[in-house]
């Protein structure tokens, strides 16, 4: 029990934000390629945005503890993402209300 207390007293390393990070990404990834909801497919994206965010976190942290540049690009990687999931969602709606479906395979229907 000693060896638990003294492993997880001290400061996090910087393999453990990466680790994290690779499997949100990779989560990301697999869900955008098996998905055919457009939702499911927009959330595998965001997880994805939000797995490099962690990486410029934990890089600005650990390569330049006194400055910020990473977190400020954070910021801005995450407003950036509010934009857009706002328009991905403001076209998944008028795709809903032509087609009544928001799967990936009806989207062919909309060429006529």
């Amino acid at each position: 029990m000693e060896f638990l207390t003294s492993f997880f007293s001290g400061p996090v390393p910087v393999e453990a934000y990466l680790a994290v990070s690779l499997i949100m990404f990779f989560a990301g990834v697999y869900g955008f390629l098996t998905r055919k909801s457009m939702l499911m497919i927009l959330v595998s994206i965001e997880l994805m945005l939000n797995a490099a965010d962690i990486n410029f976190v934990a890089f600005n942290r650990y390569l330049y503890p006194g400055q910020f540049e990473g977190f400020y690009f954070t910021l801005f990687t995450i407003a950036i993402a509010a934009c857009e999931t706002a328009v991905a969602i403001a076209i998944i709606i008028n795709i809903y209300r032509n087609l009544t479906s928001v799967e990936v395979g009806n989207l062919d229907q909309m060429k006529e």
